[in-house]
């Protein structure tokens, strides 16, 4: 296939470029294509705007994985613009690019995340489940509505609802370890919420099983069937690492160090994989302890 990927130099991005190398011709959209030929090597092309393009009938299919991280920094109003423009104004040029051509990619994969569906407390969420209105949901909401407007009987669209991914060259692991190497980790606030988590290379296997199955279409939680409470990640983060567990953060310091972003943290979501099990994916890392001793193995 010829692809165009956003997002390639992020940290999903980087681990999928590998894996499409061998059989695709891949492009990468970026304002620097510069970091692209640093980052993942000349062979690569880079492409610097999507002005550049008429349309997007040249590729086979494309994959948005672009956006500001949501839980990076406290949520001023100009922070939340920058999470909520990054998505939607990248999502809304693409769709524009696919609906201008007369033979449009076949698939459109456009990232999103468990945040649609909000708190939720303990109940079991698929995803047919109803959202809780808060910003989490605003942002994945418009960003899903904005792609699948590119839905067509020539394109199909498929969204990940992506949980907390899990891996050693970025994401929140990547920030909890040096607290938790020191002995220093524990659970946020009660620990009772749940956190929905995957592994990174579950999701790269995710959108490479997408990308092939035709009948796949509409939203996928991109979650592994066993999420856990905070209190169960934190203790199993200290066992592999063979850490002792007895700190505790406060909710009140997580309110006053990261204000209105704190929610995400000491709210969440029971997430299942429903329809990705349906349409018969199997996951390497199904259990956090197995993901969690792959990723932190001596290599």
């Amino acid at each position: 296939m010829k692809i165009l990927l956003t997002g390639g130099t992020g940290f999903i991005g980087a681990r999928l470029m590998p894996h499409l190398r061998p059989e695709h011709e891949v492009t990468v959209l970026s304002r620097t294509p510069n970091k692209v030929y640093q980052r993942l090597g000349h062979d690569v092309h880079a492409l610097a705007s999507l002005t550049e393009l008429e349309n997007l009938d040249e590729f086979d299919a494309v994959i948005n994985l672009a956006g500001e991280p949501i839980a990076d920094k406290r949520w001023s109003d100009a922070q939340k613009q920058r999470i909520c423009q990054s998505r939607w104004q990248i999502t809304e040029q693409l769709v524009d690019k696919i609906k201008a051509g007369s033979h449009p990619p076949k698939v459109l994969i456009s990232g999103s995340a468990v945040g649609f569906y909000g708190r939720q407390g303990e109940a079991l969420v698929d995803e047919d489940s109803l959202p809780h209105q808060e910003f989490s949901h605003e942002v994945c909401a418009k960003w899903e509505q904005l792609a699948l407007a590119a839905a067509s009987e020539q394109t199909r669209v498929c969204l990940l609802r992506t949980a907390v991914v899990l891996g050693k060259e970025g994401g929140a692991l990547k920030k909890m370890l040096p607290a938790y190497r020191f002995g220093l980790g524990g659970p946020i606030g009660s620990g009772k919420q749940y956190m929905s988590w995957i592994h990174v290379d579950d999701v790269v296997s995710i959108i490479l099983f997408l990308l092939e199955q035709e009948q796949c279409h509409g939203a996928f939680n991109t979650a592994a069937p066993e999420p856990v409470t905070n209190a169960q990640f934190s203790k199993t983060l200290a066992k592999v690492l063979n850490k002792p567990h007895f700190a505790r953060v406060p909710a009140w310091t997580m309110r006053l160090l990261l204000g209105e972003m704190s929610e995400l943290l000491l709210t969440g979501q029971r997430v299942m994989p429903v329809r990705l099990q349906s349409a018969g994916f199997h996951f390497r890392y199904p259990t956090l302890e197995k993901a969690l001793k792959e990723i932190l193995a001596t290599r």
